[in-house]
């Protein structure tokens, strides 16, 4: 027994040593979708153990789409996480989800894609969609992108035939030969390329749609453990932050994320990921979520989803921006001098 006291002391001197005084794991469910560019900060921080030292104990819990991911919080199955700008607003209106800042700007990845043998004649006259079906999964980022295009298009939403899947669905139907016209996130955008020979017809930037994701939180738990959704923040951003600092370690971590997630993409995709999506470091978050000069860049963007979300009938009335989306966290983050330190570590390198 003594042998055993002494050996247990022994590690607890050596973890010590290591990482400074011992530091509880408070437990914290993250919820995320996999295989997404977005969500790469959650496997960086994994890998490297930057939750351990902010003590955080993540438990992961995925979703293959916004929409259920946000209808999972009722049952308080998650605590924070990361989710696109549609679902992040229908859960402000039915579920007090609270915006705390932006994963990344998906605008060029939100994309209609059409089959290579029909892209041509589309392409030339897009009106030949009308009466066409449209496979995508409603209630999310692309169905926002997607509605934006056909309104660029001179066509209504109700010129197609919007017919709902999931994006492994969409994928499984063009490929064979059951369906011409979707609309598709990366790196399912790169899949069809590579598979079925689809190119993009319009993507969000095309038609002037700016397709954010969201940083999200549960109302009761940002109450309750306040200093805990700035430590999740402060992981995020130092994922990001990492990643500009190592982009061909995290390039190849960022292959062996999707992986997991049952999706393999190549290194030339996955250069397109990192080369079309925007991320936002702190100082940038805590800018375009000012207020100081009136209504926020990001209260901008996502007023634009909320009326797109009552224009199809998804909520009755949009949200107003201040009830939902807070820079509460991440200023947080700013004032806390060594939260901050971690988050922007590799800033400058």
């Amino acid at each position: 027994m003594k042998k055993l006291l002494g050996a247990v002391a022994l590690a607890t001197l050596m973890t010590t040593s290591l990482t400074g005084p011992a530091r509880a794991q408070t437990a914290i469910g993250v919820s995320y979708q996999p295989s997404l560019y977005w969500a790469l900060p959650f496997h960086y921080a994994n890998v490297k153990g930057w939750w351990k030292e902010v003590g955080l104990a993540p438990n992961f819990t995925t979703f293959p789409a916004g929409a259920p991911q946000i209808a999972a919080s009722a049952a308080k199955s998650w605590d924070v996480g990361g989710t696109g700008s549609v679902p992040a607003v229908l859960g402000a209106v039915r579920f007090n989800i609270l915006t705390i800042g932006i994963t990344n700007d998906e605008s060029k990845t939100n994309a209609m894609m059409v089959r290579g043998d029909k892209f041509d004649a589309i392409k030339a006259d897009p009106k030949k969609l009308k009466g066409e079906k449209l496979l995508l999964t409603t209630n999310s980022t692309v169905d926002y992108a997607a509605r934006k295009c056909l309104t660029k298009f001179g066509l209504a939403g109700s010129d197609m035939q919007f017919v709902n899947l999931g994006q492994a669905q969409i994928i499984t139907a063009i490929t064979s030969n059951n369906g011409d016209v979707a609309g598709v996130w990366a790196p399912n955008t790169y899949t069809l390329e590579d598979r079925a020979n689809a190119k993009y017809l319009c993507n969000g930037t095309d038609a002037g749609a700016i397709v954010p994701g969201a940083l999200i939180v549960r109302g009761d738990f940002a109450k309750e453990r306040p200093d805990d959704v700035a430590k999740f923040l402060a992981v995020f951003l130092r994922g990001w932050s990492w990643a500009k600092a190592n982009p061909a370690e995290a390039r190849t971590l960022a292959l062996d994320f999707y992986k997991q997630g049952g999706l393999e993409v190549t290194p030339r995709a996955m250069d397109q990921e990192f080369a079309l999506r925007p991320t936002f470091g702190l100082d940038e978050q805590l800018k375009i979520m000012d207020r100081g000069k009136g209504a926020s860049t990001v209260d901008g963007w996502l007023s634009e989803i909320g009326k797109f979300m009552t224009d199809v009938g998804t909520i009755t009335a949009a949200p107003e921006a201040k009830s939902y989306i807070t820079d509460e966290f991440l200023k947080k983050v700013a004032a806390d001098p060594k939260l901050k330190a971690f988050a922007t570590e590799f800033d400058k390198k």
